[in-house]
């Protein structure tokens, strides 16, 4: 049975160590740690002391315990303070007689072309090493058809973290019981002391990888224990319902990382409540499917004759042709839809609420709850350079001004190229109606809308990566202070630009659609040449279905395959070519390198694909633009949540794949929250309020048929209880148009099999009209104030359920509380202790 260990009342594993709370002051001497004088005088003579000469020294001047302290505390226990001196005045060499041989142990890993010697870039990369050398960093060269050097930093660097710090590593993430600084901790500061370190020339690593003086730069998949477990029990297919093991996730790629996967997991496990919500709501839909009053209308209209819909060579047809499809909007466009909305609006809240208090928990169980990235960022800053001098902070208006027209105008290219596909869409319908093909010409509505939702996923492919460049120019231009302002930034302005990618189609055809083409004989026209599209009959919300249905599928099937299949592919490729050739026997030198441990991993690792800051982002982007295809319009596809939910049962496991198996070590972070993110979810909780209002008031059929019901139906005008209230609702929601107002150029259309020419004087269309002057009738202005109330409450009520549920769930458990709490009355009874015992010696 695994031993395990008591902290503040939970149990912790071995591999972790007890922390005292962050909340004591630095500079408060610890009487509990402090060595004892026996240990001072036990020293064996001549012993190597850290300070250097012994008279002089900081224990030379020391009268007491407490100046005893100041000068020991490192030396006695690893988690004690250290001096904050130049590493270059402590030892080279590692001192600890009880730590184990480490030479094989590398922190980082520069890759290099094999350059001239003399070149240019031999000798820039000769000078960056220097640097490292300087900073007592130990580097080990390995050549290949490339130049492989691994690094490894000094201890007492990280020995420096932990004074300034006061070690926020409460507890070991690693279960190697000789290393007093996880692993992850030591690659993110050997990262930043990389990537800040400048040679003579001013030159940082960033800048000499792009002048290809270095090809690439990670940190090793190592053969820890903790690796070998989330190989076994995490990134298996066999895992796929099983829970994660989030901390060991901590353990091997850093907060960051493992709290995306935390988040992850619970939206998925909330998911599946929405999926069954949305699921049981279609299914009440297709048990609808025959028995609608308005769907039998429509397909028992064999006697109404519809305009036709292009200006040539487009036949008259009948409403009853259009059944099937009347049907299937009925079973998506019904009162079920409302209510699913309603309560989509209000699990936004909740998930969110919820997860709130689950990072509270995690990040309380890690002693990060209230960890500050500022205060870290300026230690590795003093840590790397100890003359550093922070950039205050700044506000410039005019940077501003410009910034916010720069995003404006890219915001109106995307709008731009949305009315490009709304073009596409027109002129395929009349091209479709014109086709020599009979399918063709019976489903050009329907055809357009598909191949039009087709190109609308490949322009959102293309845009993705424009976006990202045009959101890092901006945030250049802006000149972040630091890093996660820049990535803050840089987040907001991304999923801004995706937005509008991604959403402006759905919206023109949500609000749009139908609504601003006018009526037959007075069409409004895309150059004076095609007219806009028009709405079926029985509503536009199927056409807002096929759209999200084509993308969602799209989006999770193939981008989902190729984010799998491209970095697979790719490492067979580079395993194929870079596969050693076999060395002679007689060679000794080549085959003793051969056998090299180190070569045969930097070399693995160096055929994964490579990783930048951007790869974890590109999964939260993914996910949150998900997140908002799942609630924003979810009024027109309640199946939205449950193909959301099975695409990330898979998303979780082909992340841990690519992120073991396929490509290199991410740099870890540390965080105690998912950042901006939040921020984000938040405000897209809100736009699914306003979003699906305005899908069921605008979108939908469900005011004009409910005005129709209490106003105009035979329930209300005849007081008849024995026929359904929405009876007659088809003919009254469809106006006149006499054929001899059509348009001068509009060639007469084909006339309908069994009439004659002369027979049709008239035909219908959908919208509220008089037959005389085709002005609006009053109808249409109570269906307007119908659906403008219902909008206005619904968003009322929506918000205020949203606003009370966000109340009734503490964003923070009661046990945090407590435990904090416990944590203040603990430190300062021991602090007044302290004082105590000092007085009465």
């Amino acid at each position: 049975m695994r031993p395990q260990a008591k902290e503040l009342g939970k149990e912790t594993t071995l591999c972790e160590k007890p922390q005292e709370p962050r909340g004591s002051s630095r500079l408060r001497p610890q009487l509990h740690h402090l060595p004892d004088r026996q240990l001072l005088r036990d020293l064996p003579e001549g012993a190597k002391r850290p300070w250097g000469k012994e008279k002089g020294s900081p224990l030379h001047h020391a009268g007491n315990y407490e100046e005893a302290h100041w000068s020991l505390g490192w030396f006695s226990l690893p988690q004690d303070e250290i001096l904050l001196t130049p590493w270059r005045d402590f030892p080279v060499e590692d001192t600890d007689p009880f730590a184990p041989p480490d030479e094989e142990k590398w922190d980082f890993v520069l890759v290099s072309n094999i350059h001239e010697v003399g070149s240019e870039k031999e000798i820039k990369r000769k000078k960056f090493l220097d640097e490292l050398s300087k900073k007592g960093f130990a580097i080990k060269k390995i050549e290949d058809k490339k130049l492989f050097y691994g690094v490894r930093a000094p201890k007492q660097i990280f020995r420096k973290y932990q004074w300034l710090l006061r070690n926020p590593d409460s507890r070991l993430q690693n279960c190697d019981v000789h290393h007093d600084i996880p692993v992850t901790t030591r690659i993110r500061i050997v990262n930043f002391i990389l990537q800040n370190t400048t040679t003579p020339d001013l030159e940082k690593l960033d800048e000499l990888i792009k002048k290809k003086v270095f090809e690439a730069t990670f940190p090793l998949h190592e053969k820890e224990e903790v690796r070998e477990f989330l190989k076994e029990k995490w990134f298996h297919w066999r895992d796929i319902f099983c829970e994660q093991r989030i901390e060991k996730i901590r353990c091997y790629f850093g907060e960051k990382v493992a709290l995306y996967f935390a988040w992850l997991g619970w939206y998925t496990y909330l998911l599946g409540i929405a999926a069954v919500a949305g699921l049981v709501v279609f299914t009440a839909g297709i048990t609808v499917f025959n028995s609608s009053q308005v769907s039998k209308e429509i397909c028992e209209a064999s006697n109404i004759i519809m305009c036709p819909l292009c200006d040539q060579k487009c036949p008259f047809w009948l409403l009853s042709d259009t059944c099937t499809y009347a049907r299937v909007t009925h079973m998506i466009d019904n009162e079920g839809t409302v209510l699913f909305a309603m309560f989509m609006a209000i699990w936004a809240t909740v998930f969110l609420e919820l997860w709130k208090r689950k990072r509270a928990n995690v990040v309380t169980d890690w002693d990060l709850y209230r960890w500050d990235e500022e205060e870290e960022e300026l230690a590795m800053e003093l840590i790397n350079n100890l003359q550093h001098e922070p950039r205050r902070y700044q506000h410039s208006y005019f940077r501003s001004t410009i910034m916010l027209l720069l995003v404006l105008v890219m915001i109106a290219v995307l709008i731009g190229i949305a009315h490009a596909l709304i073009i596409y869409r027109v002129i395929a319908t009349a091209l479709f109606t014109q086709s020599n093909f009979e399918f063709l010409r019976e489903q050009a509505d329907t055809m357009a809308v598909m191949t039009g939702a087709v190109l609308h996923y490949i322009t959102i492919v293309i845009m993705t990566k424009v976006n990202r460049h045009v959101a890092l120019y901006l945030c250049d231009l802006e000149k972040p202070r630091t890093f996660s302002q820049r990535e803050n930034n840089f987040t907001v302005k991304i999923f801004t630009f995706q937005f509008f990618t991604n959403f402006s189609s759905l919206i023109y055809i949500a609000f749009f659609l139908g609504r601003i083409n006018g009526r037959p004989g007075n069409y409004v026209r895309i150059a004076g040449k095609w007219r806009l599209e028009e709405c079926h009959p029985s509503g536009c919300i199927t056409d807002l279905f096929i759209q999200m249905a084509i993308i969602m599928l799209l989006k999770q099937t193939i981008s989902n395959v190729m984010e799998y299949l491209t970095p697979w592919v790719a490492h067979k490729l580079r395993k194929k070519k870079q596969r050693p050739k076999k060395r002679s026997m007689i060679l000794g030198e080549e085959e003793e390198e051969a056998e090299d441990p180190c070569k045969r991993q930097w070399l693995s690792n160096y055929q994964l694909k490579e990783v930048n800051i951007f790869s974890l982002f590109d999964e939260f982007l993914e996910m949150v633009i998900q997140y908002s295809f799942t609630t924003i319009f979810v009024a027109a596809f309640p199946l939205a949540p449950l193909l959301a939910f099975f695409n990330n049962l898979f998303e979780i496991r082909l992340d841990a794949i690519k992120m073991m198996r396929l490509h290199q070590r991410m740099v870890p972070r540390k965080a105690n929250d998912i950042g901006i993110w939040l921020q984000v979810l938040e405000a897209v909780g809100i736009l699914a309020v306003i979003g699906n209002g305005l899908v069921i008031a605008i979108t939908s059929d469900f005011i004009p048929v409910q005005v129709y019901k209490y106003t105009y139906s035979p329930c209300m005008m005849e007081n008849s209880t024995s026929v359904d209230c929405s009876t007659g609702y088809i003919n009254h929601s469809l106006s006149v148009f006499r054929i001899q107002d059509l348009e001068p150029y509009t060639k007469l259309p084909e006339t309908l099999p069994g009439f004659l020419s002369n027979e049709i004087k008239e035909c219908r269309y959908r919208d509220y009209r008089n037959a005389d002057d085709y002005s609006y009738t009053v109808q249409f202005w109570h269906v307007f104030a119908a659906r403008l109330a219902f909008l206005i409450l619904f968003e009322h009520v929506a918000l205020c359920v949203k606003l009370i549920a966000a109340w009734y769930i503490p964003d923070v458990p009661q046990s945090v509380k407590n435990q904090f709490l416990d944590r203040k009355h603990s430190n300062l009874r021991k602090d007044l202790s302290v004082m105590e015992y000092s007085t009465e010696v």
